[in-house]
């Protein structure tokens, strides 16, 4: 008798699995959502009007500056890695702090409204814990990190967390990427009437006509 060795694969806690993907959750899922999309659509909505981030990136260049820039001992940089400190300096050479400073406010704004709506929540929580994650890069903590820890919560919870929102009928429409929705699915055609024909085989009829 030859023995299998066969890994046994083990399973979330019923409280875990149910917490992610119960739709009874969804009500702590939506308070996570607005305090969430509050706090960047709030942060965004208060740079539109602002020329320093929609005109000239001032605001962004000034905040990259004071991230790459190296103190005397024994004070410690505020970026810890060298590389990403590297990367906003070649963004500070070549200007892109005019056009990036539009791009972090337009996404702080959609990545709010998308949060608060219960739209694509799952990509919109992405976003917002991609630029906590920049943000933290730079050596901002603040509310970084307590923002960041929420949005990786919504990442796991996407089936759910928009079940009080947008998502509930806008996943079953659009689907995912491995599993397409209504509007990309190609209903196969209904099976046709089998009828006698006059040779007196069976064959497939539409409208009773042969």
């Amino acid at each position: 008798m030859q023995a299998s060795n066969q890994s046994k694969l083990f399973k979330n806690p019923p409280v875990i699995q149910s917490l992610f993907s119960n739709p009874s959750w969804a009500w702590l899922w939506l308070i996570a959502r607005l305090y969430l999309g509050y706090t960047w659509l709030s942060s965004g909505w208060g740079k539109l009007s602002n020329p320093a981030w929609m005109q000239s990136g001032s605001a962004l260049q000034g905040f990259w500056e004071r991230a790459i820039a190296i103190p005397d001992a024994p004070a410690r940089p505020l970026i810890a890695f060298d590389w990403y400190r590297t990367f906003l300096q070649a963004l500070l050479e070549s200007e892109a702090y005019v056009w990036f400073a539009k791009l972090l406010v337009y996404g702080e704004v959609l990545v709010g409204i998308g949060l608060i709506l219960g739209a694509l929540t799952g990509v919109a929580a992405f976003f917002g814990a991609f630029m906590n994650w920049n943000f933290m890069m730079a050596g901002t903590a603040s509310t970084n990190p307590v923002l960041f820890f929420l949005a990786v919560l919504l990442l796991i919870a996407w089936r759910t967390a928009g079940w009080w929102g947008v998502d509930r009928w806008l996943l079953p429409i659009l689907g995912t990427p491995w599993q397409p929705g209504k509007v990309f699915t190609t209903r196969p055609p209904e099976m046709l009437p089998q009828e006698v024909c006059a040779c007196g085989e069976s064959c497939a009829c539409v409208g009773g006509n042969a």
